[in-house]
């Protein structure tokens, strides 16, 4: 991908990068469970804190991206597997997983706040996808507009999450949760052949094999 010069195309990848990296659809689930037995003021709470915590640590990456590369000497190849391996262990649990998020022992009695940050903000709301393509596209954005337009395509997609998670904790209580594990279950496989496709991506970008594109 050319990350010289903005066209259409580097635009809606973009956006699209952003949009399951950073998005509400991994997150929203989880979040209607661990605040469900919550009351209106420390759902709304939760919400401030997951979405100022993931918008921060998101803006660092992409900031900072390509120098924590350098001083941790590692290459978007090797990250694109480990992000990939990570978003596969989510993956795994969301499609397998038969216990809800509130009575996992990680959850139960915790502190809603520190919920909100892990594992709420990071790594559900900003998870390993997100991670890897920020901090791609901090290393490969070559002109201050590319990098501006990467900016503002995240300032929509946090926008977006804003409006998603104030919407469903005033409607939480009206939600089928039936329906939200079903989409929960598909929404996990899907993120699966993506965990898959970000390590072999990445096992291509280091030279250890060969993709051809299609």
């Amino acid at each position: 991908m050319d990350h010289t010069s903005i066209d259409i195309y580097l635009v809606i990848d973009t956006f699209l990068l952003l949009l399951i990296g950073v998005g509400p659809k991994i997150a929203l689930v989880p979040f209607l469970e661990v605040t469900s037995s919550l009351d209106a003021s420390t759902k709304a709470l939760v919400v401030r804190k997951m979405l100022t915590t993931a918008g921060a640590v998101a803006l660092i990456l992409l900031g900072l991206g390509e120098l924590l590369a350098r001083l941790l000497h590692f290459t978007t190849g090797a990250l694109s597997v480990a992000g990939g391996l990570i978003l596969l262990i989510i993956a795994i649990t969301m499609v397998l997983g038969t216990t809800e998020a509130r009575d996992s022992p990680a959850i139960k009695g915790r502190d809603p706040s520190r919920l909100a940050v892990f594992p709420l903000a990071v790594p559900y709301l900003l998870n390993p996808a997100g991670i890897v393509a920020l901090v791609t596209l901090s290393a490969e954005a070559d002109s201050v507009a590319v990098f501006a337009m990467v900016l503002g395509l995240l300032a929509v997609v946090l926008a977006l999450d804003v409006a998603v998670f104030r919407f469903a904790s005033r409607v939480s209580d009206h939600l089928d949760e039936s329906r939200m594990l079903v989409t929960e279950k598909i929404f996990g496989f899907l993120l699966a052949a993506l965990a898959v496709q970000l390590a072999l991506d990445g096992l291509h970008s280091a030279g250890v094999i060969h993709l051809t594109s299609h």
